[in-house]
């Protein structure tokens, strides 16, 4: 089959009511399962399958496994009236980093600045929706999460050959008028496991600079990865300094790893953590000035004369805005596969 003919296109309603009905039916209340739906295809939409309806099956798995408490709501730990630490009692990930990133947002109206950290969370999915919201309530944001890999390492420290850190994403998203906000999300290794994964079963190789073999050597083999190798650092030394940010700030500053429950997580999630920062953006200046200046900046930008290859020249967040529009209109894409997958799960 062509890539074309191997997709279906569904609206995004119904590809929400489809997650709800099959939440509902794995043991989630109405409230987490609208959450949910919410949250897996907006990044369908964003055109970040990775973190969309592909997760359901394993959602589902991991709420048989116990890995996930569908009916847990998170809590306040701590706080102080800049500052919170939440437990998502092993919640579905994106109900914790919601709740969290509203507390930091309401906190931060009232203060200028605030941070939230979150423990015993699930995957809390796409880290952009987070600092998308933020920005949607005029505020700055980022959101670096960490401690995925005390159990499960996948990635290779720079000039290392043995796995010890993981894919750890942070995101950033700058509120503009009148448009979309200037937004970035993207792990710190140079490709996702997925991506491996889906090179090695399609026999291709991968880019240069992704993963290592056992024995530290460079690779395009996919196949090498899963022999003892490992991913790589995105950007080289530059990447694996981001990568340790994120692991410091979403698992040491949080504390994560000290709220590890054996029976919840599963290996990759158990001692994870993120940290939620939201500032206003007028702490230094009028908040006109602030947006008329970023509007210049991003026209100057997106002026500039393309290279060889490109169309345009585009301002971070600008395709996940285009892919949204489209997505909205035409459809979203989801492989035949997938689908048959998910269509077969009992609905509720």
């Amino acid at each position: 089959m062509s890539p074309q003919n191997d997709m279906v296109i569904l609206p995004a309603a119904e590809l929400r009511d489809v997650v709800q009905s099959v939440m509902k039916a794995a043991g989630a209340d109405q409230t987490t399962a609208d959450r949910l739906a919410e949250a897996l295809v907006s990044s369908d939409l964003s055109g970040v399958g990775t973190h969309g309806v592909w997760r359901v099956p394993e959602y589902v798995a991991a709420i048989k496994a116990g890995d996930i408490v569908p009916t847990a709501r998170p809590e306040i730990l701590s706080e102080t009236p800049t500052t919170a630490l939440v437990s998502g009692n092993w919640a579905f990930g994106q109900v914790t980093a919601k709740y969290a990133t509203e507390i930091a947002i309401a906190k931060a109206e009232k203060q200028n600045i605030a941070a939230a950290g979150i423990v015993k969370a699930y995957h809390i999915g796409r880290v952009g929706e987070y600092v998308e919201m933020a920005a949607a309530k005029g505020m700055i944001a980022q959101v670096w999460a960490g401690g995925f890999s005390e159990q499960a390492p996948a990635v290779v420290p720079f000039g290392g050959r043995q796995r010890a850190l993981h894919t750890n994403p942070f995101a950033m998203a700058f509120p503009m008028k009148d448009a979309s906000p200037m937004m970035f999300d993207y792990a710190t290794a140079a490709v996702s496991a997925i991506k491996v994964i889906n090179a090695r079963d399609e026999n291709r190789p991968l880019p240069p600079g992704c993963i290592v073999d056992k024995d530290g050597n460079p690779s395009t083999n996919a196949a090498d990865f899963f022999e003892g190798g490992g991913l790589l650092p995105f950007g080289m030394h530059k990447g694996y300094g981001l990568m340790m940010a994120a692991e410091f700030l979403g698992m040491v500053l949080t504390g994560s790893a000290k709220h590890t429950d054996p029976k919840r997580g599963g290996d990759i999630y158990r001692r994870s953590g993120a940290a939620f920062i939201v500032f206003r953006p007028d702490i230094f200046r009028p908040l006109e000035d602030f947006f008329e200046q970023s509007a210049e900046v991003c026209s100057r930008i997106r002026s500039i004369p393309p290279a060889p290859g490109f169309k345009e020249v585009l301002v971070p967040g600008d395709p996940e805005e285009r892919t949204r529009t489209a997505r909205l209109r035409d459809g979203i894409p989801i492989s035949k596969g997938l689908w048959q997958k998910i269509s077969e799960l009992p609905r509720g």
